[in-house]
């Protein structure tokens, strides 16, 4: 469950969604279902050239992707029994008066709650203020995820089957396949799933190093992925279908293509550019290109030549920061570390990035461009021309020996103040000063041919695609963490779990809280736009998002509650004792927390005064300012009762914390230890200053079953007159607890995420993000307070309660209740609640002496108080009463008792125990339920028959020929009046042509990259509508080819004088659709000019139509069997 906030907007047009308008808000365990129809594309050749076969991608020679495994459809009928099990709940919570066995004590509420900082979160089944979503993988638990975290995402399609989702963990990858029975109700076999509610998904097995990065290549069906140690791996995209992996074997477990020793240190980005060379980054600015002609080599060899082929292409590497800098250029982006890389498919170049400062590459030559830093100022600089400055320096000198020293002082100064600003400006980076809030922490393409940029301040910046800053934009103070376009849409994800979608001019079309902790990740893929969140759940949005398909899918998931709700029912015991610095017997732990343990899911215990003294407390204060805690007599509290729970075999201990003498530690039992997690710890000291913890609270909190709980062990001011301090205590408590992960638990291997994410991780380790100005104990579903809150009995003698105690007038007692009366005033623990107290004054005993003749009957004779408390708060307000997802936390109490008999201290211990109902989603029965709400809603299946159409548009040919020097021009038409087309072209295969004129074996280049020869400007673009866009076709006679070993060049010649075919893909969408259509152009380059007949029929008027074969006519994009027919039969004359 997410505890979302809504994040400030700086501004806020008025003409868009707005998802977020501070709401308090967290949907039911983060499950906004998004919109789950299918829009995978799922596309039919009828084109130009389908007709032409295309080879076995080169993987299949390395690996028999053969299997005999079928896997046959999965069984829904135990999803259908689920559905009829959560109906009946429903029905039986509608017709029941009671929801729980034991019999409920009658409770006082405090007044005062559901205001301000008291006020409920509110909870219900789909979150009214926030696109609904679809959960691809639902928040896990931290622990769960100890060395597994996922660390980013990408959508890979390989043209020919539908798309993959994958992801980079700290051990491997994991794949989700992103078809309707997965996604809409798939079910794992059993054993096959280990996250409950998780999409079914297939993961690697382990190596020894974290994913730092992570590229698509749809052309080689592969995966490239950067890791921590230096290392490039490749991973076959799965052939889900056939239930495979790359060795034949069975999905889990997969083992890497290929892999080899990129860079010394982390490969910290990597992307394959628009002619399939792999580029990557790592520290220092160290560059490295591995040549597609080296990499195709390498996969084409066979198993057995494995450890030859990574050799081959360790090897022939091409280092650009060696070869730019010894051709005289420098600057920062060549000493800092390439946190970020880009391919521009529209230009063919290539951006590489640190913090503070970008370097543009040209893809084809290979060729440094420029480089400029975060204000769009050109950085390079050679050294002639930081001598010449120091020229000018020298000229300024009296005489000739005073300028030769000046010039000896000034190159000696230049390079110290140059390595010294360089070491301050990385080290300001890897800090928090100088420009740190402006440093670079994502950028993106898009289709106009643009680059954004964005900052960790929250800033948005476009570029051109030679890298001239033109905009800004400031929608959020929070930091851009990614970003992912869609047709003309700009996905942007920030630190604080927002999510903004933004068109190509800078305008803000919506936003909204997407996920509880920071959106690290965004991928897109089968229409749906995926985010990836710090705490390792992704989530898919409607790329139409915000739309009109947002409120059908929210009233229709609202409606139908009933059949995802499921409750669980646990008991947790909650103790509190001040234990005055003593040690209990076994017995005295027998009788206060054994003997109440039998059915108990989760215990609790909060202890004061564990040790005192002015040393201890000082010492204490001391080490909380290093981080430290614990102490010798508060780890013997916890053995001994561990030992006591029989901890290991029946419960196991999930956290604690410890301030000065406060302690507080949970336990849950082992069988439902699975579904408690994400254990956060916090204290707040309330003595001296606010600085000493003899005064002060300790918190833990936890999610179960998804659901967030928090109890906080306080022990405020002492002394009868001291209840304003008291209440003050509790206020400070309130207001400041926050909470960490316990530093035991702390994630170190997290070097792959942004600097802030990581502090996040520690600040706000669950994620949660409560409303600016509200407590995080207000986001808590359920708060238990234990402890010794010091409240007295006023205007009472001593002598008088020991009577009424005596008596057992305990009702009469409670009328002079100071904590009674402040609560009934709103003063204190507003809208909090406590059980019926049927127990004599827990406060104040001599020790070692029974019964309630033990009360102090020294000289100070403390008046008998009930100074030992326990209240509680869930989700229950005045109108809510049941537990559903609008209230999916409540309790009741059904013993509340003092433990008499237990006399090791001056105060009893006390004990609670509450009955609590939670009300969770069934992740898996949800989708189902989602995915039919897509198949039976008319509105939406008309919605999305329009959203998959296409505007119409046309091709000027379907066949080219090269022969000269001369530019061909390729134009594509939009037809329609009023809705613009979107285009990209790529290069589907390349065939050398046969002496009989025939090609055959077209094979692609990585990422479906063009050959070195080939250039297109643009490669992608807008078309207005009923406009025409003309793309210029350019190409090299001869290509010079270079081999490099180990970073230099060996070997060049020029490529073969055979003649070349290339089949092109022309993809063609709208602005924001789920489908495209496609068309193929074959392009022909002759070097023999053997291909030279042109149709004697050729309209001669154009100057560009020597270059042309037979023309389509403007023919539609889907194409016709006569075209298909004519390019079957296509040769050379």
């Amino acid at each position: 469950m997410d505890d979302q906030k809504e994040d400030p907007s700086d501004k806020k047009p008025t003409n868009f969604h707005f998802y977020s308008d501070k709401f308090p808000f967290c949907s039911d365990s983060d499950e906004d279902s998004s919109d789950g129809v299918d829009f995978r594309t799922n596309f039919s050749f009828n084109d130009a050239s389908s007709n032409y076969q295309k080879t076995p991608r080169i993987f299949d020679r390395f690996y028999n992707s053969s299997s005999s495994d079928d896997e046959g459809d999965v069984s829904s009928s135990s999803n259908y029994q689920r559905r009829l099990d959560y109906m009946l709940q429903f029905l039986d919570r509608k017709l029941s008066t009671s929801y729980s066995s034991d019999q409920p004590l009658p409770e006082f509420v405090g007044a005062g709650g559901d205001t301000g900082i008291f006020k409920l979160p509110a909870r219900a089944p789909v979150h009214p203020n926030r696109p609904p979503s679809l959960e691809i993988r639902p928040h896990p638990l931290r622990e769960t995820q100890v060395g597994r975290f996922l660390r980013n995402i990408l959508c890979v399609n390989d043209n020919d089957n539908g798309p993959q989702l994958w992801a980079g963990t700290e051990c491997g990858v994991r794949v989700w396949d992103l078809n309707i029975d997965d996604m809409y109700g798939g079910q794992a076999e059993d054993g096959e799933l280990e996250e409950e509610g998780t999409v079914r998904y297939w993961e690697s097995a382990q190596v020894e190093s974290a994913t730092m990065c992570l590229v698509g290549d749809g052309g080689s069906r592969a995966l490239w992925t950067g890791h921590k140690d230096g290392r490039i791996r490749c991973w076959k995209m799965m052939d889900i279908f056939s239930g495979t992996g790359n060795n034949g074997s069975y999905r889990n477990g997969f083992q890497e293509l290929l892999a080899w020793q990129a860079h010394h240190g982390p490969v910290l980005s990597i992307v394959v550019s628009s002619y399939g060379d792999i580029w990557s980054g790592s520290e220092g600015g160290a560059i490295k290109i591995w040549p597609w002609e080296a990499v195709e080599k390498s996969l084409s060899l066979t198993i057995g030549e494995r450890n030859m082929a990574a050799l081959l292409i360790e090897r022939s590497y091409i280092d650009l920061r060696s070869q730019v800098t010894l051709n005289g250029a420098y600057g920062n982006v060549f000493t800092s570390d390439v946190k970020y890389m880009l391919s521009d498919h529209s230009g063919a170049k290539v951006w590489s990035a640190g913090f503070q400062s970008f370097a543009l590459w040209d893809a084809c030559t290979r060729e440094l461009l420029k480089v400029f830093n975060i204000d769009g100022q050109i950085e390079n600089m050679s050294p002639d021309a930081l001598l010449e400055d120091e020229m000018k320096m020298k000229s300024l000198s009296g005489s000739k020996e005073k300028a030769q020293n000046s010039f000896n002082f000034f190159q000696r100064s230049r390079n110290a103040i140059l390595g010294a600003a360089d070491a301050v400006r990385r080290a300001a980076v890897k800090g928090s000063f100088g420009e740190d809030n402006r440093r670079t922490e994502a950028l993106v393409s898009t289709v106009d041919g643009m680059v954004w940029t964005g900052c960790a301040n929250g800033l948005l910046v476009q570029w051109d695609g030679n890298g001239n800053r033109l905009h800004e934009f400031q929608y959020h103070s929070y930091a851009v963490q990614c970003f992912c376009t869609i047709g003309e849409r700009i996905w942007v994800g920030y630190i604080s779990g927002t999510v903004q979608v933004l068109d190509l001019n800078g305008d803000l079309l919506g936003e909204w809280v997407a996920h509880s902790s920071p959106v690290i990740d965004l991928a897109v893929g089968g229409g749906y736009v995926f985010t990836l969140a710090n705490h390792g759940g992704i989530r898919g949005w409607n790329i139409t998002s915000p739309g009109p398909l947002d409120n059908i899918f929210r009233t229709e998931l609202a409606g139908k509650e009933f059949l995802y709700t499921k409750l669980e029912n646990l008991k947790i015991l909650a103790g509190t004792w001040n234990v005055a610095q003593g040690r209990a017997t076994p017995d005295s732990l027998i009788s206060w927390l054994g003997s109440a343990a039998t059915d108990i899911g989760i215990i609790v215990v909060g202890l004061q005064e564990v040790e005192m003294g002015a040393g201890f407390l000082a010492m204490s204060a001391a080490k909380e300012t290093m981080g430290l805690e614990g102490s010798s007599a508060g780890q013997w509290w916890l053995d001994m009762i561990g030992k006591i729970l029989d901890e290991g075999s029946t419960f196991s201990r999930v956290g604690s914390r410890q301030l000065a003498g406060l302690l507080i530690s949970v336990w849950v039992r082992n069988n439902i230890r699975g579904h408690v997690g994400d254990v956060d710890v916090a204290a707040v000291p309330c003595g001296l200053g606010r600085a000493i913890g003899n005064k002060g609270a300790v918190g833990l909190r936890m999610r179960v079953y998804g659901r967030v709980m928090c109890f906080v062990n306080c022990h405020f001011a002492a002394h009868l007159e001291a209840v304003n301090r008291r209440n003050a205590d509790f206020d400070h408590v309130y207001r400041t607890m926050v909470f960490s992960r316990p530093s035991n638990l702390l994630n170190t291997a997290s070097a792959g995420v942004s600097s802030a994410v990581q502090i996040l991780r520690v600040t706000n380790a669950m994620g949660i993000n409560p409303v600016e100005g509200m407590p995080e104990l207000s986001e808590a579903d359920m708060v238990v307070f234990l402890g010794d809150f010091n409240y007295r009995l006023g205007g009472i003698s001593y002598d008088e309660a020991r009577d009424f105690v005596s008596q057992r007038c305990f009702d009469w007692l409670k009328e002079r209740d100071q904590l009674r009366e402040e609560m009934e005033a709103g003063n204190v623990f507003q809208g909090m609640r406590e059980g019926y107290i049927g127990f004599p004054p827990s406060y104040k005993f001599e020790k070692h002496q029974s019964g309630l003749a033990g009360y102090d009957s020294g000289e100070k004779k403390r008046i008998p108080a009930w100074c030992d408390r326990i209240l509680y708060r869930d989700n229950r307000s005045a109108l809510a009463s049941t537990c559903s997802l609008d209230c999916p936390v409540v309790s009741s109490i059904v013993q509340y008792e003092a433990c008499m008999d237990v006399t090791d201290s001056d105060h009893k211990p006390v004990r609670c125990i509450l009955s609590v109902e939670v009300a969770r989603v069934d992740e898996l029965v949800r989708r189902q339920v989602f995915g039919e709400i897509i198949r039976s809603n008319d509105k939406i299946k008309r919605f999305l028959e329009e959203l998959s159409k296409v505007p119409e548009a046309i091709v000027s040919t379907n066949n080219i020929i090269l022969q000269n020097q001369d530019p061909s021009i390729l134009r594509f038409t939009n037809k329609s009046k009023k809705n613009r087309a979107l285009f990209e072209i790529c290069c589907e295969g390349l065939a050398t042509i046969k002496e009989d004129g025939q090609a055959s074996n077209h094979c692609p280049r990585g990422g479906f990259g063009f050959p070195q020869w080939l250039q297109f400007n643009p490669a992608s673009g807008i078309i207005e509508p009923d406009h025409i866009a003309e793309i210029s076709i350019r190409h090299e006679e001869y290509q010079t080819l270079e081999e490099f070993v180990d970073g230099v060049s060996r070997s060049c010649w020029c490529e073969d004088a055979r003649d070349k075919e290339v089949m092109l893909l022309v993809k063609m969408g709208g602005s924001c659709t789920t489908e495209i259509k496609r068309h193929r152009v074959r392009l022909r380059y002759s070097i023999t000019g053997k291909i030279t007949h042109i149709n004697s029929t050729s309209d001669n008027s154009n100057p560009f139509q020597s270059n042309l074969l037979h023309r389509s006519d403007f023919q539609k994009l889907s194409g016709s069997c006569d075209i298909v027919d004519h390019l079957r039969n296509l040769h050379s004359p």
